[in-house]
């Protein structure tokens, strides 16, 4: 999942911010240093708490003179479009670890988690029948 911020030069240093989801803004001396504060501001963004109702646009195909793609975490997109496709669907996790076949809400709770979130393929694929509408493509 890539997301994409417009640079812009102001004196010696420079900013950016991203063009999909307006708020996610960083500044920097280097342009390297540039692109990790933004992927490190963009991450802390999509990494949303639990209880977060926050549905974030997808990123777009964008290209152009002073446009730099920055691409998410895997496990924190992943973590994104479960939290975003269970809103959807407005269940809460409860009723999504039910839905899934998980005994407990700590193992569906370690989905939207983030960067502690590993699943394995049996709990993907439980992901995919549950929430078909989840691209598992963006998180690639």
């Amino acid at each position: 999942m890539t997301y994409h911020f417009q640079v812009h030069q102001e004196g010696q240093g420079f900013w950016a911010g991203c063009i999909e989801i307006r708020g996610i803004v960083t500044q920097a001396n280097t342009h390297a240093e540039l692109s990790a504060n933004a992927k490190e501001a963009l991450d802390l963004a999509l990494d949303e708490p639990e209880d977060s109702k926050m549905i974030f646009p997808l990123p777009q195909e964008l290209k152009g003179r002073n446009i730099i793609a920055i691409e998410v975490d895997p496990s924190i997109a992943f973590a994104m479009l479960v939290r975003q496709a269970r809103i959807a669907h407005k269940l809460t996790q409860q009723q999504a670890a039910k839905a899934m076949g998980f005994k407990g809400l700590y193992s569906y709770q370690r989905l939207e988690s983030g960067k502690h979130c590993n699943p394995a393929l049996s709990t993907i694929v439980k992901v995919c029948k549950v929430f078909p509408e989840v691209d598992l493509s963006l998180v690639c």
